[in-house]
């Protein structure tokens, strides 16, 4: 005997509708684990940056018995005549712009908030160099002596 229904093969409208949410929910896993890591690791390239800059502040301190004021450290010249190690680089933020640092810190910028006399030229005794982390919270360094 011969059957007059005709099989038809495919996906029906609730199995598409389900392998469409199921990627779905594995695109939103991957997009804020992804985001999470970029995150990491910017706060942990802020961390290193600050370290590099207060070995540069304290090697400098070592020679010099002052530490560089905020107009110094900014001078591209002055640094590759007296901090010829300190890479421009690392004065900048992972989400700023400028290689300078700011007498505040700022989401964009580093801190470095140093202590002068009135001298001329002036002697800066103390200093705090601070990043300000992604998710809250802040990295700071300050002067050894």
């Amino acid at each position: 005997m011969i059957s007059l229904k005709r099989k038809e093969s495919g996906f029906t409208i609730v199995e598409l509708l389900i392998v469409i949410v199921v990627i779905g929910i594995l695109a939103a896993l991957v997009v804020t684990t992804f985001s999470g890591i970029q995150r990491k690791a910017r706060n942990t390239e802020r961390e290193t940056d600050v370290k590099a800059i207060h070995g540069q502040l304290e090697a400098y301190f070592s020679q010099n018995n002052t530490y560089p004021t905020l107009a110094n450290l900014n001078d591209s010249g002055w640094r590759s005549t007296n901090m010829k190690s300190l890479d421009g680089e690392a004065l900048k933020d992972p989400k700023g712009t400028t290689q300078e640092l700011a007498g505040t810190v700022s989401n964009t910028q580093y801190g470095y908030n140093v202590t002068c006399d009135t001298a001329t030229p002036p002697v800066c005794s103390a200093y705090t160099l601070t990043a300000n982390l992604e998710g809250g919270g802040t990295f700071a360094k300050t002067n050894l002596n």
